[in-house]
């Protein structure tokens, strides 16, 4: 029996018992410096000023961007769950308003080589993070590579950041595209949201959208939806340089509002949410299956 089918096993046995699972969203992009990071943490502190219990994955290997603008670095990853033995609460890394972040590191790169025990304490503890959140950000690498299609391709939710520039719209269609011609990529359980980010203005960031919408419907045959635009603000850099988030830096800016409309739209725009959502569980599960 190979790593994917015990996996597979230890959660149907685990999902008999657990509570509706947390809503898991991928936040992702073609390529690097877009504000990719940006937008998850301060999504999660805007979904979590409306009430919602947030944590966030950080399962970008080559940056940390989530503890540099969280302003706290954390003392445990992944790896310190498989293979030290800790729980799950050990390895959460305290944010603003309550928010928990989980470091991938080494846990990750690891994964195919588990053991049947080291496989069933993780899904026990993974399964834990459904009942202490109500939205998982996974915050994924950017670009096609195979680290970043994995996380990408697990969740139900895609969160798309592009900007105005040419280039990032070219790298958002190939990112699309190698979705698409992906074996493992469940078209219609899959909702995909694009965010606008470093626009002059609404109408901006609704041509955007539009163009990337048009290739991937005349070459993909394929559906993205519009989230909404994040504007360019100057109180955006200085929270970073501040090593903190805009939403908490500089709350009436108009970088932090666009955030909260983001976060609102997320919860209130109608897009339809397949009805068997996959928790965290089956995130490490398809990861598993693909190794």
């Amino acid at each position: 029996m190979d790593q994917a089918e015990q996996l597979r096993n230890v959660i149907k046995r685990q999902n008999q018992s657990l509570p509706p699972k947390a809503r898991l969203i991928a936040i992702t992009s073609g390529k690097g410096g877009v504000g990719k990071s940006n937008l998850a943490v301060n999504l999660a502190i805007q979904l979590q000023k409306q009430g919602k219990k947030v944590l966030i994955f950080d399962a970008d290997l080559g940056l940390a961007n989530v503890e540099v603008m969280f302003g706290a670095i954390p003392k445990y990853n992944l790896g310190d769950l498989i293979y030290r033995g800790m729980n799950i609460q050990d390895i959460i890394t305290p944010g603003p308003l309550g928010i928990g972040f989980i470091s991938g590191g080494s846990g990750i790169m690891g994964m195919n080589n588990l053991t049947k025990g080291q496989i069933s304490y993780l899904v026990h503890n993974l399964a834990q993070l459904d009942s202490m959140a109500d939205i998982v950000i996974v915050d994924t690498g950017a670009g096609i590579a195979d680290s970043v299609m994995e996380f990408v391709l697990a969740c139900p939710e895609i969160l798309l950041v592009t900007t105005p520039e040419p280039s990032s719209l070219t790298d958002s269609y190939s990112l699309l595209k190698a979705l698409h011609r992906n074996p493992n990529f469940r078209k219609n359980e899959t909702v995909i949201n694009v965010v606008a980010n470093k626009v002059t203005s609404v109408e901006e960031g609704q041509t955007v959208y539009d163009k990337l919408n048009s290739v991937v419907t005349q070459f993909l045959q394929g559906k993205v939806n519009y989230l909404g635009m994040v504007p360019q603000d100057a109180a955006l850099e200085k929270a970073v340089r501040q090593q903190q988030t805009v939403s908490m830096y500089a709350p009436g800016s108009n970088a932090a509002r666009a955030f909260e409309i983001l976060a609102f739209n997320l919860m209130n725009n109608g897009h339809e949410i397949p009805i068997m959502r996959r928790g965290i569980t089956q995130l490490f599960a398809g990861l598993l299956n693909r190794r």
